[in-house]
């Protein structure tokens, strides 16, 4: 294994492994699977035209569930995509 230099900064560190395959520094056999519970993930507004017709179904919809539009679309888009395995290898 090589040794993970040390950076100064964070932006230097990113670079790095951006430029750097992981496997040369770290035995990745031995890692442990982390769970943090307590973070958010990041979020970015977008804008989204939708017909109002459309969005009006949606809001009706999660009226039914008593849950705000924007979670119910949330949800929606979140059970028809495909689940990122995070293995390393994208697959």
């Amino acid at each position: 294994m090589k040794k993970i230099p040390e950076f100064k900064t964070e932006p230097e560190e990113r670079v790095f492994w951006e430029e750097n395959d992981s496997s040369d520094y770290l035995d990745w056999s031995k890692a442990e699977q982390a769970v943090f519970s307590s973070l958010k993930p990041t979020t970015k507004a977008i804008s989204l035209r939708l017909p109002e017709s459309m969005l009006a179904q949606i809001k009706v919809e999660a009226n039914k569930r008593d849950v705000p539009y924007q979670s119910l679309m949330k949800i929606w888009l979140s059970e028809h995509l495909t689940p990122i395995r995070l293995n390393g290898t994208g697959q």
